[in-house]
């Protein structure tokens, strides 16, 4: 007798402890629900529990059932109830919605949490003609569920971690046991456990803090909010994370070629899509290339073009006071401000700065001569370009490659801009995504598949 006297002082020292540890937060919960001779304690924090579940789950049956020894059954058999570990994680597991429920000499924590944020969002970044308009949402039951919906096999595997040594966040890792390449996936999952960041909020700061190379400019992860992607890429043997709080997912690994993919690309005609492929590539080369050629044209290699057309050039130029490079960078920073403006701006008022900066700046720069007729139609046609590139971490990258080759052709003509655009190509080539090359070819896949098969 003396034995369970000691086990009960134990356990209701649990709840004392626990709630003296969230003192003196006003949403605590220290509850005792008592008949004749049964008593149960509640510990739970009312702003992340849902009242309803408590009432259905817990307090009803509680006044229903005769017995403690049904009610403790009953509780245990919950498919809400989860393991008790440290007093650590249980405190975790109480600010995320879960209900300590104390019978006799027995604790029960049962996850009755409130989700408000599961709702499932429209795709605006990456939207599509032909397929699925929902994409995922900020609550993270709520996507693994998206997720188990629509890829029915049981390789399927799904871990979960803790991040973020104060908000401790939930991470979720996703990857087809059959298919994943185990090296990326070790190297994800060391990273993930050796993160010692104190608040991670978003999958943009994951995605920075995952990446060993802090100063490249060439995204190695891709964030999707799509979840048609997610499971192309899944079936595809790569690792998706999910961060509860975010309506996105990062893939890993991505290569240079997975960026300038649309899932257009998948659910149009081969023809159709393949062309689109094209633009975009010719878009690409566009955004990157015009204003250097321009520049290294008018001020070094004016013999690389017709003499009508160099004619044309040059009479546009006609009263500009500025060097053509200059010109170039000017407008190409203003194109930069209006961009971040138009981003940055309520959508109310996004609209009137785009026109306003877009037709009327612009109109007045060349009616002063502070700018030629030209640049602006080359400004123009770069800004199109880049919005062509479909994934926007590519779309940043690009933009800023853009002033190396910019700077190149200015020093150098047109052979510093091939030279520079040839050593961007090298680095790109050096460059790995956890092991994969960033410039993979599928040629060069089907020979590697064709050397093993003949091995």
């Amino acid at each position: 007798m003396q034995t369970k006297k000691k086990k009960t002082t134990s356990q209701t020292n649990l709840i004392d402890l626990l709630a003296e540890k969230l003192e003196p937060s006003f949403d605590i919960i220290n509850q005792k629900l008592q008949t004749d001779n049964i008593t149960v304690h509640l510990l739970y924090l009312k702003t992340v529990v849902d009242n309803d579940q408590i009432q259905n789950y817990i307090i009803k049956p509680f006044f229903e059932m005769g017995s403690i020894q049904l009610f403790d059954s009953y509780i245990a058999s919950l498919p809400q109830n989860n393991k008790i570990e440290t007093n650590e994680k249980v405190l975790s597991q109480l600010s995320r919605g879960s209900v300590l429920v104390q019978i006799q000499e027995q604790n029960y924590l049962l996850d009755l949490k409130k989700i408000t944020t599961n709702l499932v969002l429209e795709t605006n970044i990456e939207p599509t003609i032909q397929g699925p308009e929902l994409g995922l949402s900020e609550d993270i039951q709520t996507n693994l569920n998206i997720i188990r919906h629509r890829y029915h096999n049981i390789s399927l595997k799904i871990e979960t971690h803790q991040i973020g040594t104060s908000n401790n966040q939930t991470l979720a890792i996703l990857y087809d046991q059959e298919n994943v390449n185990d090296s990326v996936l070790k190297n994800l999952q060391e990273k993930v456990k050796n993160l010692k960041h104190s608040v991670i909020l978003s999958s943009s700061e994951l995605q920075r803090l995952l990446n060993d190379k802090k100063w490249t400019f060439m995204p190695i992860m891709m964030i999707t909010e799509r979840s048609d992607r997610v499971i192309q890429n899944i079936a595809g043997g790569k690792v998706v994370l999910i961060l509860d709080g975010t309506p996105n997912a990062i893939i890993a690994p991505s290569v240079f070629f997975d960026f300038m993919t649309s899932m257009d690309d998948k659910y149009l005609p081969f023809g159709v899509s393949k062309f689109l492929k094209v633009l975009r590539y010719f878009g690409l080369f566009i955004c990157l290339l015009l204003p250097g050629v321009y520049v290294a044209v008018t001020s070094y290699n004016p013999e690389v073009l017709r003499s009508e057309l160099a004619f044309s050039v040059a009479g546009s130029r006609v009263g500009v006071p500025f060097p053509s490079f200059i010109e170039v960078l000017f407008l190409l920073v203003f194109m930069e401000l209006l961009t971040e403006a138009s981003i940055r701006l309520p959508r109310a008022v996004s609209g009137t700065a785009t026109t306003v900066g877009g037709l009327i700046l612009g109109t007045a720069a060349t009616e002063a001569a502070l700018t030629s007729n030209i640049m602006v139609i080359i400004v123009s046609a770069v800004a199109i370009a880049t919005f062509a590139i479909p994934i926007n971490e590519m779309s940043f990258a690009i933009r800023i490659v853009r002033y190396v080759l910019l700077f190149f052709g200015t020093t150098a003509g047109i052979t510093g801009l091939i030279l520079s655009f040839l050593a961007i190509v090298l680095y790109l080539t050096n460059l790995e995504s956890f092991g994969e090359p960033y410039l993979k070819l599928f040629v060069q896949r089907k020979k590697v598949e064709t050397k093993g098969v003949k091995s």
